[in-house]
């Protein structure tokens, strides 16, 4: 099977199809129920597939629906090869991509693969003895001749990163729940293991993959201690800063360069299928270099993210201005998925206390900023955090660390569809897996469509004029400034040229526009022209977009 797989007629999967890409993350259990049994499905996706479509992106990531006992919500996974009977069944899987592929959209899968659930046969195999095929599949270590764990790697969940096993008389590393031990990537046939996983998704015609927690796949062989992290230099982009995890500098549990080994076979199996990857990066210190390290050349994988807009509060021009001048540094051959939200963080309306006239700029600069763009669904609505009650939590982080912190619920409860309907359109049973939000209702996909001042609106102009301008898409991106609370820079690729403005604040703002022949663009998103007087008067949180004209313009 290639790139053209079994696809319908008319779809197409460029070779670089993913550069400058739209994608737009499910949430399955919290997307559409198709069965009545309060948790969204497959089927619930397939029927709401228009309307993805309808928003103009180019491709969905569907976060993870195999068989698991459902610990961490599917990220602990018991098969690779199957869908858990929750979520439906391969068939209704095949109906996923057929559908999306018959709408011109693509379909990534969220690959888990730097742990498994400790109910996946190749666990149980593994932990049965010290001399079984598997026993050097997952981290085993023995323990300190005082009983203490091999050393002081940390979980993000909490506690220890080890967790001692009765049977073996030796510690398993787990860098998140203990129900999820981790993979030995030091092992060849773990390795070949996981790509015969990517192999069977990409025969069955998915598009690309977006990787959980990329970078902690290879541990330190050694299994040397992480040293402190000074408490000036902590920051809470990949834990909650109440989680000591925070406090150890995570040079020997992740970010290993072995990775760099595995990443390049991964490459190799998807290259003929033109597929893509998105990788997450998790670290505090490093996170754009590794992004960099990951994503440069061609052999490696073709995108990542890191936190830096997806974590922390309102991102002022000056901050975005750094983030960008330091993926030029140590990224600029790579390339980077920009997202401001997820199912990990709270939702930026809410983190960084928007208005909607605050939304929509942010989502016109996320559509002018070099890279992909990731969005998550409902961000299209403007969606707030959920206030989710302690006695409804079910994420363990969330139960753990509360009340100090929250955990995931609040970004994950379900989708709105229609306020006239039983939670909101979202399910048909008595009782939804978590609570549809109230706050929710008026901004459900039937009102947004009714309003033409929507949110919902607005994703779909932005996205369409980034689809419009190639600069947009793959151009490169220079001249980033900071006047004030504006932020501006030049969007180019071959002859077209775009000038980009942002006021990024609630207060009205004056600049100077730029010297030579432009034309104003972009009015549908409230895209300011020059006045008489040679400047660009922006009201709060407007945006000025410009095109340069061709000599033969005139």
């Amino acid at each position: 099977m290639n790139a053209a797989s079994s696809s319908p007629a008319g779809f197409t999967r460029e070779k670089d199809w993913w550069r400058g890409a739209v994608i737009y993350q499910i949430y399955p259990r919290s997307f559409q129920d198709s069965n009545g049994d309060g948790v969204g499905d497959l089927l619930g996706i397939v029927n709401r597939l228009p309307y993805i479509a309808s928003l103009g992106v180019d491709a969905i990531w569907i976060s993870p629906f195999f068989t698991s006992p459902m610990k961490d919500f599917g990220y602990d996974v018991s098969d690779y090869c199957d869908v858990d009977p929750m979520f439906g069944t391969l068939a209704d899987f095949d109906a996923v991509i057929d559908t999306a592929h018959s709408l011109g959209v693509k379909v990534m899968i969220d690959l888990v693969l730097s742990h498994t659930s400790d109910q996946h046969p190749w666990f149980t195999e593994s932990r049965s003895s010290k001399d079984n095929p598997k026993s050097n599949w997952y981290v085993w270590a023995d323990a300190k001749p005082d009983g203490t764990p091999p050393n002081n790697w940390l979980s993000i969940f909490g506690g220890s990163g080890w967790q001692w096993d009765a049977g073996r008389l030796q510690y398993y590393l787990h860098n998140f729940l203990v129900e999820q031990p981790d993979l030995n990537f030091h092992e060849p046939e773990v390795q070949e293991a996981l790509l015969d996983v990517a192999r069977f998704w990409l025969q069955r015609g998915v598009d690309g993959f977006r990787l959980d927690t990329i970078n902690f796949y290879t541990h330190d062989a050694e299994l040397r201690d992480n040293p402190p992290l000074a408490p000036e230099l902590r920051t809470s982009k990949t834990a909650p800063s109440v989680n000591p995890y925070t406090w150890q500098n995570h040079i020997y549990d992740k970010s290993r360069p072995e990775n760099l080994n595995f990443l390049r076979k991964l490459r190799t199996v998807m290259e003929p299928y033109n597929a893509a990857a998105v990788g997450e990066v998790g670290d505090d210190q490093r996170d754009l270099e590794i992004v960099g390290e990951y994503t440069s050349g061609d052999d490696l994988m073709h995108m990542c993210y890191a936190f830096d807009l997806l974590s922390g509060d309102t991102p002022k021009p000056a901050y975005i201005k750094s983030v960008m001048d330091k993926v030029d540094e140590v990224a600029s051959d790579g390339w980077v998925c920009w997202a401001y939200s997820n199912h990990d963080v709270v939702r930026h309306m809410s983190r960084w206390h928007l208005d909607p006239m605050g939304a929509r700029a942010f989502t016109t600069l996320m559509m002018c900023l070099r890279g992909s763009a990731c969005i998550y669904e409902g961000e299209e609505l403007g969606l707030t955090e959920a206030d989710v009650a302690f006695e409804d939590l079910q994420d363990p982080y969330g139960i753990r660390f509360w009340p100090e912190f929250k955990g995931r619920d609040g970004c994950r409860t379900p989708m709105v569809w229609d306020q006239t309907q039983h939670h909101g359109g979202f399910s048909e049973a008595p009782r939804t897996w978590l609570p549809v939000s109230p706050d929710h209702l008026s901004l459900s996909v039937a009102q947004s469509e009714y309003d033409p001042g929507s949110i919902l609106h607005h994703y779909r102009r932005a996205i369409a004029f980034r689809h419009a301008h190639p600069a947009l898409r793959s151009g490169e991106m220079t001249d980033m400034t900071v006047e004030g609370a504006c932020l501006t820079f030049t969007r180019k690729t071959g002859d077209e040229e775009l000038y980009c403005v942002f006021n990024l604040s609630d207060q009205p703002a004056t600049l100077d526009a730029p010297e030579g022949n432009w034309h104003h663009v972009g009015s549908e998103l409230n895209s300011a022209s020059p006045m008489e007087d040679g400047k660009l008067h922006l009201g709060p949180w407007q945006p000025a977009l410009m095109l340069r004209e061709k000599p033969e313009d005139h």
